[in-house]
């Protein structure tokens, strides 16, 4: 009997040292009951809780939460129904109006997730949804965080995980997608075609101008040298007269001269009998004495020389 006694005394001191001494985990918050109304929040550690009076009623996680926000369908502006769903970020930030302000945070953040998420589709068009989703993240948790200070929560992110219209839209906007793909290759090959075109113009304009600047150097070029062998010939021409006017006034010379006219007019009107087959024959043709009688006189007449000319033969003949 007093085994049983013992042991039953061990039990109950062992019940009543579990009942007073209490250990909180790390990163965990208990909130403690005196006869049924709020007395402490335990902080991690160890603590001793009066017995029969104290309880802990409320345990609470200070680790930040991720929660799943279940699918919904949300209605965008232009009236086109789009299943949304997302994740939610939270943590417990005072644990005593975490269990008094309200009595299931979790689903009221939820809720309060969900009817933002849909005002805020209900904002934007089908095709903007999906470029303003950092927008609308932040606005959930702009609105939810408001609502939940209250109950000691802080509400930290939100991320939209996926936005699913219905297939008959996504067709069209594969479609449309597909169509501006076509618009903007046809666009960028027109543009190439229109450079390279442009490209080809300044090219031939380039090539014009360098040809046209060729031609006029090489008609600058020609009309010099052109000048230079006229001046080269006028100037051997010069010479040559001013030598042959110096041979003449040398001892032999003028009878020379003579025989090189007599030489020249035979020759140039034997070319002259090729030449044609009517030709005008001077008078005095067979007096080729008197014809060179005449050049001989007008080379003096032309140098200034004071003699004077020789009468032909003839004339001296019929005298």
């Amino acid at each position: 009997m007093t085994v049983i006694v013992a042991f039953v005394v061990v039990i109950f001191a062992l019940i009543m040292i579990s009942r007073i001494a209490r250990v909180v985990p790390q990163q965990n918050a208990w909130v403690v009951e005196r006869l049924g109304k709020y007395s402490s929040t335990l902080e991690p550690g160890f603590h001793i809780l009066v017995p029969f009076l104290d309880s802990v009623r409320y345990k609470h996680s200070l680790k930040e939460v991720a929660m799943d926000v279940p699918e919904q369908v949300c209605i965008t502006r232009d009236n086109v129904q789009v299943a949304v769903d997302g994740v939610l970020y939270f943590k417990v930030l005072d644990p005593a109006r975490a269990s008094y302000g309200i009595s299931d945070y979790t689903f009221a953040i939820s809720q309060l997730a969900q009817t933002n998420l849909r005002s805020e589709i209900g904002k934007i068009e089908l095709d903007r949804t999906f470029e303003e989703r950092t927008n609308i993240n932040l606005m959930v948790v702009s609105e939810v965080d408001k609502a939940s200070e209250a109950w000691g929560v802080k509400v930290l992110r939100y991320e939209i995980k996926n936005i699913n219209p219905p297939k008959d839209v996504l067709a069209a906007m594969e479609k449309q997608m597909r169509a501006e793909r076509e618009k903007r290759a046809t666009v960028l090959q027109s543009e190439g075609q229109r450079d390279a075109s442009i490209n080809q113009a300044e090219g031939d304009k380039q090539q014009v101008i360098k040809a046209s600047e060729a031609k006029k150097q090489q008609a600058i070029n020609e009309a010099e040298g052109q000048s230079a062998a006229i001046e080269s010939v006028a100037v051997a021409t010069a010479n040559g007269i001013k030598a042959v006017a110096e041979a003449i006034k040398t001892a032999g010379g003028f009878e020379a001269m003579q025989l090189r006219l007599a030489e020249e007019y035979i020759k140039q009107f034997g070319e002259l009998a090729k030449s044609g087959n009517s030709m005008i024959i001077p008078a005095n043709l067979s007096d080729v004495g008197s014809i060179i009688a005449m050049a001989t006189s007008v080379f003096k007449g032309a140098a200034g020389d004071p003699k004077p000319p020789i009468r032909p033969a003839m004339d001296s003949a019929r005298g």
